[in-house]
């Protein structure tokens, strides 16, 4: 089943069960896909699964530090509405990898690549950014790889 067709599935429930929060965080993936769908490159076709994947892992990251602002701000029943939103969207991400199973990874392509030094950090992001697509998000591979290389 395609994400938007389970997308909308999920969407009615909501409606019949009245939650508004998940309510709130399908109906922003929808629009997402939509925009996604009607714009100039996927125009009426089917979205790739990686497109729909970096749409969910941004709405994620929009969530979480729409959060983080609000915490800061002392409103700390906006931030817990974000994070419960950004778990619903998570749901429909593929199971992200732990850190460890990032830093074999990572160890793996430095050694592969023969990267020595923060110089190289370019190449082992980009080989590292292709095999980890929507398994880990960059900014843990950022933070390993300069950990690996420094």
């Amino acid at each position: 089943m395609s994400l938007e067709v389970l997308i909308n599935n999920d969407l009615k429930q909501a409606m019949l069960a009245k939650d508004k929060v998940k309510l709130a965080a399908l109906r922003a993936i929808k629009a997402a896909l939509l925009m996604e769908k009607t714009g100039a490159d996927t125009s009426g076709t089917e979205i790739p699964e990686t497109v729909e994947i970096k749409l969910l892992q941004k709405q994620v990251k929009q969530r979480k530090d729409a959060a983080e602002i609000y915490r800061e701000s002392g409103r700390p029943e906006l931030a817990e509405e974000e994070e419960f939103q950004a778990a619903i969207i998570e749901k429909y991400l593929p199971q992200q990898m732990s850190r460890e199973e990032v830093e074999e990874i990572v160890t793996k392509i430095i050694a592969d690549s023969g990267a020595s030094s923060m110089k190289d950090m370019g190449k082992v992001m980009g080989a590292a950014s292709k095999q980890l697509a929507g398994k880990a998000d960059n900014k843990t591979i950022s933070s390993i790889v300069k950990e690996k290389l420094s």
